[in-house]
């Protein structure tokens, strides 16, 4: 019995993360942004030291994340970044087992997006 829920937890996490787009975050352009909403889900205080033009604060640490993205449209184009990709990462799959179905991870984050800018 517990191989079978073992089994059966594997293949769902695949079948999420095979719903869940991604696309490197140095190619995420205002033409995105006019079709969808950028959120940063760093902490308030990594969003204070910098963050791309335009994406709102939804803290992936804070109490209220999710209720954060009560939104009636649940299929309007999310993206999502963070520092490195591990919080936007957890944070897309969270959205999308919660119905919403435009979700796309910005790999590399924050750091990739600042090492990939010119100096």
């Amino acid at each position: 019995m517990k191989q079978t829920l073992f089994l059966i937890a594997i293949l769902s996490s695949f079948s999420l993360a095979g719903q869940i787009k991604t696309k490197s975050i140095t190619e995420f352009s205002q033409k995105d942004m006019k079709i969808g909403i950028l959120v940063d889900v760093r902490t308030p205080e990594e969003f204070m030291d910098g963050h791309l033009e335009g994406a709102i604060n939804i803290d992936w640490y804070g109490e209220d994340f999710l209720e954060r993205f009560d939104h009636p449209n649940k299929d309007q184009a999310i993206y999502l970044y963070c520092k490195k990709g591990g919080r936007s990462s957890k944070a897309a799959k969270l959205l999308f087992s919660n119905g919403y179905t435009n979700v796309t991870d910005l790999l590399g984050g924050f750091d990739a997006y600042l090492d990939r800018a010119p100096q």
